[in-house]
């Protein structure tokens, strides 16, 4: 080891098998520490292990110094089965290796990828470039870095290489390079050597500037002891992820007194600190010395192995004490300098990372990282539950340019052309418009599209310069459908697209879009027609044919529920039988025109006709406002509401030329023949006015905006009718990974909760139509019994309450002639039943009216002759003559059973005995 580092790490080794042996003086007469000064290739390394094993017979060797030295000396312990221990190889790709007598003895590169994934997700970085050396210390770590980055959804969109002996023009052309870029967060992983050339060179360019953001790993981090003051002025407001190490006293005693050893030993080297590297050089040397102190130093010796004769002189000689030292060193579990210290399948297991930021003269720790708990502030407010990438947990950061805003991880480069902003050149011209100045050969792009993409590009919190430049042919004429323009963001040819262009699903495997400026999904507009009814029977059509029965049948009931209440006690409803029925259907139904004459007499009955009255009411008015409607209000109704019935009839529909919604009406069964293109609202109304017979088409599908736009202009000839397919509106157009599409979507969410989209509307759009929304699924010609059924409901409960209230009354008034005819146990029960419907049939004479009627009679005849009163000039009352006479239902007629309607008034207006007997 020629270097000063070198020289350093070797003191620690020196001094941890000095502490060795001065706890066990045993062995110091026993060990030797061969030690053997290699070149940094290969070739040294390799000649140099192979002396110690061949030559010296090594019992282990510490010192593979990086990934390519290790790889041929582990290749050579593992033939004489002596452990090697690497405390400086921190290359993942050592792990890939597997060899049973090899040991990392330092942190794995790959541990600390989480960390710096993430710093990057606390501020909400989207892409990183790297920049690491081309060898296997550089390109070893990258496969974990980006899958690390990926996790987090962060993209790499570009890495760059330095070969180890780079120039520094050649570093500068790479810097430059990435300056042409609009990535400014870049993650450096290289030898503090060569990145102090690579901060020096970026200082120099303007790349240490505010916006920008560099990140350097632990290669770097740890050996800030070495690296220059100079270098540090090119390094201001970077960030680094640095193994932690705690600060204990056995760390304070032990540099104290390795500062006064190594002065003494290199007298010209003033300063010198130590590193991590050493603490783990250190660390590793009291590993092997407790290692040996368990295997014992008896058979130290190599032997030679029973082998066929291809093997080579190093292969048929091993170390007897090489696996049991390979045992001891897996087992070893100590607090070392450097912290635990703890071999797992033959790797130190990752540790503390501390993110510190450059400032001044030095470094600053503003963070902490572990693996259970994330970024954290400190160390003892650590919480085992959580996992944390807040950028809240950490300190104030300088950032470079001596800035304390917080990087938004890209730029426009200024160095570059403008965004290149591709337009389609056909199509709706209130989205898109494109017009051609012939004097000055120049292109003029407007639209609704347009303004609303200045609009969210002047909210922006920078400046993006920017051109429109259309997807056209030579002629004028355009050069592919959406899908093509889209395309051509993903070749490169353009850096957005703005215009109508959909969000759909397979557009976005190949781009990105911004979110949503208008309304989605794919809906379909038809010629309407008037619908009024010329017929002769149109007056049956304001209601529903379950209505009209369910009101006649309710007419019917109520007039046999008034029939009931009025029978015994009103003349008008008693009779003959063809009277009696007659009487109660016209009652019934003639209070449709209120026009019922007869005189209700029973309270119950006088309940139920006014209930009834309302019901009616309201169903003759609903009735008339229906039937006015069909017959004075144009009823306009779609000619077709059925997707299916279009495909059924074989008629022509259309779709906007370009569009993807042919490819949505192939999947739908659409002949291929029966679709037809337009590429304006005039056409489009051109097709659907000569119909599919006449060589238009029927009906049209295509996107919400596109169909309200025709709408705001032919109202009172069509309408929208159905969706038939989602989709999410109208966005901008980015490659994969854009940074400006967060932006942008963000200043979209600005725009369009503010009133400029109002403007915007109105300017290109129109202002909101007077013209009335269809829906024919709300929509109906009928009223329905659903509309009256709560009514009906109230009239029925209505008449049943006042008919058994009545049929109650009945029985209990006539309850003694009831008893009568159901105590003689010679009659049947048909009998029985007849004989008290016939009950029910007389008059009820105890009834107000009745006895009224009775009174009159006495006052002017007598009962019994047929005589009138002297001031009468009417015949006899049909009251006068006996019921039997008066009684015309045949099946109520028993000859066996007396009449008793002959009655005659007392004094005291009671009814006395029967004046005659029949």
């Amino acid at each position: 080891m020629d270097t000063w580092n070198g020289k350093i790490r070797w003191s620690c080794i020196n001094m941890a098998l000095s502490d060795f042996y001065a706890s066990h003086s045993y062995y110091k007469t026993r060990l030797r520490l061969i030690t053997r000064d290699s070149k940094s290739d290969v070739v040294g390394a390799a000649a140099a292990a192979l002396y110690l094993i061949k030559n010296a017979e090594a019992q282990a060797i510490i010192g593979p110094q990086n990934s390519m030295q290790a790889h041929f000396v582990i290749n050579l312990g593992e033939k004489a089965q002596v452990p090697i221990i690497s405390f400086s190889a921190t290359s993942p790709s050592l792990t890939s290796l597997r060899s049973p007598y090899f040991f990392q003895s330092t942190q794995n590169d790959s541990s600390q990828v989480k960390a710096v994934s993430a710093i990057i997700q606390a501020f909400g970085w989207r892409e990183a470039v790297p920049i690491y050396v081309d060898n296997d210390y550089g390109k070893g770590i990258m496969p974990y870095l980006i899958d690390a980055l990926q996790k987090i959804d962060a993209r790499v969109p570009y890495q760059s290489v330095i070969p180890p002996s780079a120039t520094d023009d050649q570093i500068g052309q790479e810097l430059y390079k990435l300056m042409t870029m609009q990535t400014r967060v870049f993650i450096v992983h290289m030898s503090h050597n060569l990145s102090s050339r690579l901060f020096t060179k970026a200082k120099e360019i303007g790349m240490i500037r505010k916006g920008y953001v560099w990140i350097i790993t632990n290669g770097i981090a740890n050996s800030f002891n070495s690296i220059e003051a100079s270098v540090l002025d090119s390094m201001q407001g970077v960030l680094g992820i640095k193994t932690y190490v705690s600060k204990t006293k056995e760390l304070q005693n032990f540099t104290i007194q390795w500062k006064i050893k190594f002065q003494q030993d290199y007298p010209n080297f003033i300063n010198a600190e130590l590193d991590v590297v050493s603490l783990w050089a250190y660390d590793a040397a009291s590993a092997l010395a407790m290692a040996v102190e368990k295997v014992g130093i008896t058979n130290l010796g190599f032997v030679k192995k029973n082998s066929s004769s291809n093997l080579t002189d190093l292969e048929t000689r091993v170390s007897q004490n090489g696996p049991k030292l390979c045992e001891a060193l897996l087992g070893a579990r100590f607090t070392g300098l450097s912290g635990e210290f703890n071999l797992v399948n033959g790797q130190l297991q990752s540790s503390t990372f501390e993110i510190i930021n450059v400032n001044g003269n030095g470094e600053r720790g503003i963070a902490f990282w572990t693996p259970e708990n994330g970024l954290i502030r400190k160390l003892k407010s650590a919480n085992t539950s959580t996992y944390s990438t807040s950028k809240n947990n950490l300190g104030p950061i300088i950032w470079p340019g001596d800035s304390s805003s917080i990087p938004k991880g890209w730029e426009i480069p200024t160095n570059e052309k403008k965004l290149r902003i591709g337009v389609r050149v056909n199509g709706f011209s209130e989205f898109v418009k494109v017009t051609l100045d012939p004097s000055t050969n120049t292109t003029q792009v407007t639209g609704y599209c347009i303004d609303v993409f200045n609009a969210v590009m002047e909210t922006l919190p920078y400046t993006v310069s920017y051109e429109f430049i259309p997807f056209a042919n030579p002629d004028g004429g355009s050069a592919g459908t959406y899908n093509d323009l889209v395309y051509q963001v993903f070749l490169g040819n353009f850096d957005a697209v703005v215009g109508d262009t959909t969000i759909i699903a397979n557009r976005s495997n190949f781009v990105d879009f911004t979110l949503p400026y208008t309304e989605s999904g794919v809906s379909m507009v038809v010629p309407v027609k008037d619908s009024r009814t010329k017929n002769a029977w149109v007056f049956l059509k304001p209601l529903t044919w379950d209505l009209w029965m369910t009101s006649s049948c309710l007419f019917v009931f109520i007039g046999l529920v008034v029939w009931v209440l009025e029978h015994r006690i009103n003349d008008d409803f008693r009779g003959p039988p063809s009277h009696q029925i007659g009487t109660s259907l016209w009652y019934a139904f003639s209070t449709i025109v209120f026009a019922h004459r007869e005189t209700v007499l029973s309270n119950c009955a006088r309940f139920v006709v006014i209930v009834w009255i309302f019901v009616v009411l309201i169903l003759t008015q609903s009735y008339t406002a229906s039937l006015t409607s069909l017959l004075t209000v144009q009823q306009l109704q779609p000619t077709v509401t059925d997707v299916n019935q279009l495909i059924k009839n074989g008629d022509y529909v259309g779709y906007q030329e370009g569009s993807f919604v042919l490819g949505i009406l192939k999947e739908m069964n659409f002949d291929t023949s029966k679709l037809q293109q337009y590429n304006s609202t005039d056409h489009c109304d051109e097709l659907l006015s000569r119909g599919s017979a006449n060589g238009g088409i029927a009906a049209v599908f295509d996107e919400i905006p596109y169909m309200k736009l025709f709408l705001g202009q032919y109202c009172s000839k069509y309408a929208m009718v159905k969706s038939i397919y989602k989709t999410n509106g109208f966005g901008f157009v980015f490659p994969k990974g854009s940074p400006l599409v967060a932006d942008v979507s963000r200043a979209i969410l600005n725009v369009t909760e503010g009133q400029k989209i109002k403007e915007i509307e109105n300017t290109w759009l129109g202002k909101d139509s007077n013209c009335p929304d269809f829906n024919p699924q709300v929509s109906s010609d009928s009223l329905s019994l659903s509309s009256f059924w709560g009514l009906f409901l109230i009239a029925g409960v209505a008449s049943l309450s006042a008919l058994i209230v009545s049929v109650c009354m009945f029985l209990y008034n006539e309850r003694r002639q009831i008893l009568m005819c159901f105590g003689n146990s010679e009659s049947s029960i048909q009998r029985k039943f007849w004989r008290t419907l016939r009950i029910f049939d007389k008059k009820d004479l105890n009834s107000h009216t009745f006895r009224k009627k009775a009174f009159e009679e006495k006052s002017g005849i007598d009962i019994g002759t047929s005589e009138p009163a002297p001031n009468t000039n009417y015949p006899a009352s049909p009251s006068s003559h006996s019921t039997c006479q008066e009684s015309h239902f045949g099946f109520l007629g028993d000859p066996g059973t007396p009449c008793r309607e002959y009655a005659d008034l007392n004094p005291n207006d009671q009814v006395s005995q029967p004046a005659a007997i029949i």
